[in-house]
């Protein structure tokens, strides 16, 4: 008997205020600055088939969990599993994870012997051992160099904590504290999650909970085939390049989507990709498909409520072993910068087809920085770890967002007086770019700035993207701003560092970062002239600037 649609919308809420709930606990008992500031994370809760109900807000996650649970399924059968199990990886290739510094923890949750789900979340750990301090190195060339490995293993059986594991996990962490730390967490929040699906089965019924998630897929998946035969037919194409891929600084990497649309089914052909790369910017398949289904959403109808019912609808085709189809042990602690220009070459091709829905090219990641403090002037619980937004590219009618992380992620900059009462640094300059938005009729976002001044040494690893290749304008708009990393900016000694760095650096020196820019939409001549006034007034736009683009 199928469930009436009030039940299953009621269960839907249910569901989205549970994840909720999750993401909030263990916001609010993070140890790291990337869970509790940045908030690098996501919870979710999905059916026993591993489909997600209701996205995160941290979206690039929502196809990974998928397969997450198509590999433990695989590795120990549902026989196999049982309530109070948790599962823990952190593996780009067994468990799919974005890179080796996300983490996974995943828990069966069952009813009266029935598996009737499982909750899940995944979360940036500070270090995970590797080659560099924080893990994620920019210029590794295999997957050893990012840190431990934990392919799909039970960290709890039956209620009951694994210590073996989080004794390994321990021995190869650097900041073993903040790393255990955001682990319970995770596994706290799992917990949330058993028990109140558990309570929502005893009061509807096993039956009447398994329908209804047949039914929100059903449902979103009859919405996305609705809003997908609105796309005109036709075939696409764009390219696009990373600056290099952190090894070889000579070579950009090409990135290439052929989009073809019939009826209402999307055909996405990245054969024209390049191969994968000895630096760590390769991509798996769960990462690929969030980028399409992503900009699916943006362009079509934002208000689309995404399930893993679009996976009928979309296919994809790769050629073995590219940069967006790796196969270990190719690293992929970059994966992110590949990501945010797969989007933006993706919605360059869709331009043609639905005009005005596009916007210019993000300003990407806009990079990070980790910091090892060498003194003992503060005490000190883990590496300095900042994860920096960009801007967003404009798009018809709408200026690009400024100082913001872009497109997949969502993710906060760490406050000033968080860094500043945690590590011995002070933030010198924290502001908006002058003229690092694209130039046009709508205006790229602009990137921020930070100055830091440095109170003991350190070791710095920084990473970055769109320092060469610049965030590019559609429509005649202008690129935005690059990237930099420049070394006691304004003095004698300045140095300007590349996107790929590691360095050591002494107490009293300072250092300048900023993301890159968004791109410019339309002709820069045609923006409305009081527009431009006020981007003068608050200092966007210079006067140089103005006369060189707009006048």
């Amino acid at each position: 008997m199928a469930v009436d649609p009030i039940t299953v919308e009621l269960l839907r809420n249910r569901i989205a205020s549970l994840m909720e709930e999750m993401d909030y606990h263990f916001y609010r008992s993070g140890y790291s600055t990337i869970v509790r500031e940045s908030r690098d994370f996501s919870c979710v809760i999905v059916d026993p088939n591993g489909r997600l109900l209701v996205a995160p807000w941290m979206f690039f996650h929502s196809p990974v969990y998928f397969h997450l649970v198509q590999r433990i399924k695989d590795i120990y059968g549902v026989d196999d599993l049982a309530d109070g199990d948790v599962f823990v990886t952190n593996h780009p290739y067994e468990g799919n994870m974005p890179h080796a510094s996300d983490m996974g923890f995943i828990a069966p949750i069952f009813h009266d012997g029935t598996l009737v789900a499982f909750a899940a979340t995944i979360a940036h750990k500070a270090d995970i051992g590797g080659t560099v301090p924080g893990s994620t190195y920019g210029s590794a060339t295999e997957l050893y160099h990012e840190g431990l490995m934990l392919p799909p293993i039970r960290i709890h059986r039956a209620g009951k904590p694994i210590d073996d594991v989080m004794r390994l996990i321990s021995a190869n962490t650097r900041a073993p504290y903040v790393v255990l730390g955001d682990i319970s967490g995770q596994i706290g929040v799992t917990r949330i999650g058993r028990k109140h699906m558990q309570e929502m089965c005893a009061r509807f019924g096993v039956d009447t909970v398994l329908e209804s998630m047949d039914a929100m897929i059903t449902a979103s998946g009859e919405e996305f085939t609705a809003a997908l035969k609105s796309i005109p037919d036709g075939i696409a194409e764009a390219t696009g390049y990373l600056d290099h891929d952190g090894v070889d600084e000579t070579t950009k990497v090409k990135l290439n989507v052929k989009i073809t649309i019939k009826s209402g089914k999307l055909h996405f052909d990245f054969t024209g990709c390049d191969p994968q790369t000895q630096g760590p910017v390769n991509l798996r398949i769960a990462m690929v498909e969030a980028c399409v289904y992503y900009c699916l959403i943006g362009l079509i109808d934002p208000n689309l409520r995404y399930s893993d019912g679009i996976r009928d609808l979309v296919t994809f085709e790769f050629t073995p072993r590219s940069v967006v189809s790796a196969e270990p042990p190719r690293p992929c602690s970059s994966y992110m910068k590949c990501c945010l220009k797969l989007c933006d070459v993706i919605l360059e091709a869709m331009d043609p087809l639905l005009p005005g829905r596009a916007i210019a090219h993000s300003g990407g990641s806009g990079g990070s920085i980790i910091v090892a403090w060498k003194g003992d002037t503060k005490p000190k619980r883990g590496n300095q770890y900042e994860i920096f937004g960009s801007a967003y590219g404009a798009g018809e009618g709408a200026d690009g967002a400024s100082g913001a992380s872009v497109m997949l992620a969502n993710l906060f900059a760490a406050p000033v007086e968080i860094i500043e009462s945690e590590f011995p640094c002070r933030i010198r300059e924290y502001s908006l770019n002058t003229d690092s938005g694209g130039a046009g009729e709508f205006r790229g976002g602009l990137n921020f700035v930070r100055e830091y001044e440095m109170l003991e040494s350190a070791e710095i690893v920084y990473r970055a993207d769109r320092s060469i290749e610049l965030p590019a304008g559609i429509q005649g708009g202008m690129p935005g701003g690059p990237s930099r990393f420049v070394v006691n900016p304004g003095t004698p000694d300045e140095q300007q560092m590349p996107s790929s760095a590691r360095m050591t650096l002494p107490a009293g020196t300072t250092f300048r970062v900023n993301g890159p820019g968004g791109g410019g939409y339309g002709d820069p001549k045609k923006r409305d002239p009081e527009a431009l006034a006020n981007d003068i007034a608050e200092g966007y736009v210079s006067e140089e600037a103005a006369d060189k683009y707009y006048r």
